[in-house]
């Protein structure tokens, strides 16, 4: 069979990879690609097209299905439009895609099936915005209400800096129509977790947990970003955690879609604010796999995604199991000059390694220059490697990232830091006298959906 799909950055390319390796696959080809899928085995790119290019695209190739990487297609109501011709594909309906296209539609959504969040309030007015962040007082939380590719919350720490990322959005539209609307937010503290399921309407299949560090900087510090690095497993998404998720996030945000009839099919991403004392909040849903979190989660997983996604859209996720590699996976994101305000274009990159057996080198901002490697985004690549504890494969993750050179080159030393931390405090504790390892150590036990949950062991 043939496959497509949408999307050109670090998690369709990781995608495409992991599909080409299903034994029914012949063929991957992505729209619009990078240098990095291009080059993959039984991948090629096809230019950037119109939906209704596309779909001409996949009749005349017979595709037997498209996968839809980046949340503006769907958005845009691309999976509307492929169904409505006939042809298999895997992603929400624009409908659907709201959770993520509107924050202020997942808020009220949240708040009316009684799934955690953070309080909050809307406006599309800057003066009742301002007036409502001297009411609350700071820390606060500013976001976009629109798609912003990752770039639209501002999490401030006075109430200057809430006023001026009110002012930006909806004073001086420097978000356009995505921050026509902004959403301000109670600032939640704790440690972030990304939860990612498949969905096919009825049942959830959960995916490996997984962390991101979302800062530009080391120690997370500097503006919001996209994404520089994630692991997987997350050691804070303990058993009675994931089990706790399911049971209050998951499972209500699959009902309530079926009970506003809307019935959701896709990936569904939760992110997660787990607090101290173990209470969590959702701080959004993504209709799609999360990036840097896809390019782990997918090397860890053994299981065919054909047939995963097969269930998925047959509706038949309940008889699916997902298999995982032991191994934790770790990935660092290389950024380019001027990331995320400016990036600069055009850096040839240099040092690229061939994939190992516990590493690989997924692309994101790169395109083809005749036979040189350049910067194309923000984000350029996400050197993703596994190991047998966080340590180890954040050790042959940076090992692999000293070979890589283009000038401007930016990216965290410190990926994986929260899951080292998490194992020295579980062998301090095992070591103490009368002391115990924490469940996050021991195998998951079955959470309460029809679906077998990871096995995440860090």
């Amino acid at each position: 069979m043939k496959i497509l799909v949408i999307g050109s950055g670090g998690r369709e390319h990781a995608l495409a990879w992991k599909l080409a390796q299903s034994p029914r696959v012949f063929k991957v080809f992505v729209a619009p690609g990078n240098a990095g899928t291009a080059s993959e085995e039984g991948v090629s790119n096809v230019p950037h097209a119109s939906i209704a290019a596309l779909i001409e695209f996949v009749k005349t190739e017979s595709i037997a299905l498209t996968v839809v990487g980046p949340e503006a297609p769907l958005a845009a109501g691309m999976v509307d439009a492929f169904k409505a011709a006939g042809l298999r594909i895997f992603g929400p309906t624009k409908q659907a895609a709201q959770l993520e296209s509107s924050k202020d539609y997942a808020k009220s959504f949240m708040i009316r099936h009684r799934i955690p969040t953070a309080a909050y309030a809307t406006f599309s007015d800057a003066g009742p915005a301002h007036e409502y962040i001297d009411r609350q007082g700071a820390p606060i939380v500013v976001k976009a209400d629109g798609l912003a590719a990752g770039k639209g919350v501002v999490v401030a720490t006075t109430t200057a800096e809430a006023h001026a990322a009110v002012d930006m959005m909806l004073v001086d539209n420097r978000m356009g129509a995505a921050g026509a609307r902004v959403v301000i937010e109670e600032c939640l503290e704790g440690e972030e977790a990304s939860f990612i399921v498949l969905a096919d309407g009825k049942h959830a299949l959960p995916l490996a947990s997984s962390q991101d560090h979302k800062r530009l900087r080391d120690a997370d510090g500097g503006p919001n970003t996209g994404g520089m690095g994630a692991y997987s497993p997350a050691p804070v998404v303990t058993p009675a955690i994931h089990a706790r998720v399911m049971r209050e996030v998951i499972d209500p945000a699959i009902a309530g879609m079926r009970a506003d009839g809307i019935p959701y099919t896709g990936f569904l991403y939760a992110g997660l604010m787990i607090d101290k004392r173990g209470g969590l909040k959702v701080l959004e849903f993504n209709c799609r796999l999360g990036d840097p979190e896809a390019e782990p989660i997918l090397l860890r997983l053994k299981s065919d995604l054909v047939g995963l996604l097969d269930h998925a859209i047959d509706g038949t996720l309940d008889a699916a199991e997902a298999e995982w590699d032991p191994r934790v996976a770790l990935g660092v994101v290389l950024a380019a000059e001027g990331y995320p305000e400016n990036p600069r274009k055009g850096d040839v990159i240099e040092g690229l390694p061939e994939a190992g057996d516990d590493y690989r080198v997924f692309h994101a901002g790169t395109t083809l220059d005749g036979n040189r490697v350049v910067v194309n985004g923000g984000r350029v690549l996400c050197v993703t490697a596994l190991g047998h504890n966080a340590r180890t494969a954040q050790k042959r993750a940076y090992d692999v990232v000293s070979r890589i050179r283009f000038d401007g080159m930016q990216y965290r030393r410190d990926i994986g830091h929260r899951a080292i931390e998490a194992r020295a405090k579980r062998s301090a504790a095992a070591l103490t006298p009368g002391g115990s390892t924490p469940a996050a150590a021991t195998p998951a036990p079955a959470a309460p959906t029809p679906a077998k949950p990871p096995a995440d062991a860090a």
